[in-house]
């Protein structure tokens, strides 16, 4: 393990369990109580956690990590769900993307695909985000045609919000609109952290003819706090897992295709 890939995890265990003990923290991440310490002092010096008399303690109820600790979350249930996604988007296609891991996973996935080379040179698929993360990356794929929108910019995860988003967004139709979640579930439909980011998400929610939601199994029948939209306006679910038959039939009820990706 990696240093970085230590205070991933040693971030993403505070994130869980709300508080953590020198002890509970070495016996998870098989690391010693000074290694511990000075990973939390680097965490503390961050702002990252807060130390507490023993261990550390998150910053706050919903605490969202920021963007580049969760790369390594359910690294390989992404990655699937963004090669089952882009199978989904067809050669000529213009899609919109939020920000978040499984959609730069997705991202990515259709950045590299040879189905969007085109003989002549010419873009073979155009993506439209708000995330600054996949523009820069995609800035440099020559099949792609990528559209960020303006905004106020997200340190926590890149995204940018704000009116500015809308009336971007406003300006276009897109075929397939690709949202990440931090929840979904019946009740609530699509959820996430920040009360701004589902406001865009919802709106591009608003301008696609088709919305894919990405969520990994531990996203699935969790409530977060901003509501984006409810199930009925969702038309595909992608997971890594099979979700729960009771959860299935709310799915079907409400008109959402299930893709399990392998």
């Amino acid at each position: 393990m990696t240093p970085q890939q230590r205070l991933n995890a040693l971030l993403e265990l505070v994130s869980d369990r709300g508080n953590v003990s020198i002890a509970e923290i070495g016996e998870a991440l098989g690391i010693s109580a000074a290694t511990a310490r000075r990973d939390l002092a680097t965490l503390t010096d961050q702002r990252l956690v807060t130390r507490t008399h023993g261990g550390a303690a998150a910053l706050g109820a919903g605490y969202e990590l920021p963007l580049q600790y969760k790369i390594a979350r359910q690294a390989e249930a992404k990655t699937a769900i963004a090669r089952a996604t882009a199978a989904l988007v067809s050669p000529g296609d213009t899609v919109g993307l939020n920000g978040g891991t499984t959609t730069t996973e997705v991202a990515r996935e259709l950045g590299k695909s040879e189905r969007f080379i085109r003989a002549d040179g010419e873009c073979g698929i155009t993506i439209v985000t708000n995330a600054l993360n996949i523009g820069y990356e995609l800035s440099v794929r020559a099949n792609v045609k990528i559209v960020v929108t303006g905004g106020v910019a997200r340190r926590q995860s890149y995204e940018l919000i704000g009116p500015t988003v809308r009336d971007t967004l406003d300006g276009f139709a897109l075929d397939v609109v690709v949202l990440g979640v931090d929840g979904l579930t019946s009740q609530y439909g699509a959820t996430t952290m920040h009360e701004g980011e589902a406001e865009v998400s919802r709106h591009f929610a608003s301008v696609g003819r088709r919305v894919v939601v990405v969520a990994d199994s531990t996203k699935i029948e969790r409530a977060t706090f901003a509501r984006i939209c409810p199930l009925e306006r969702i038309d595909v679910l992608v997971t890594d897992q099979a979700v729960p038959a009771s959860f299935a039939a709310e799915l079907t009820s409400a008109g959402v295709e299930l893709v399990v990706a392998s």
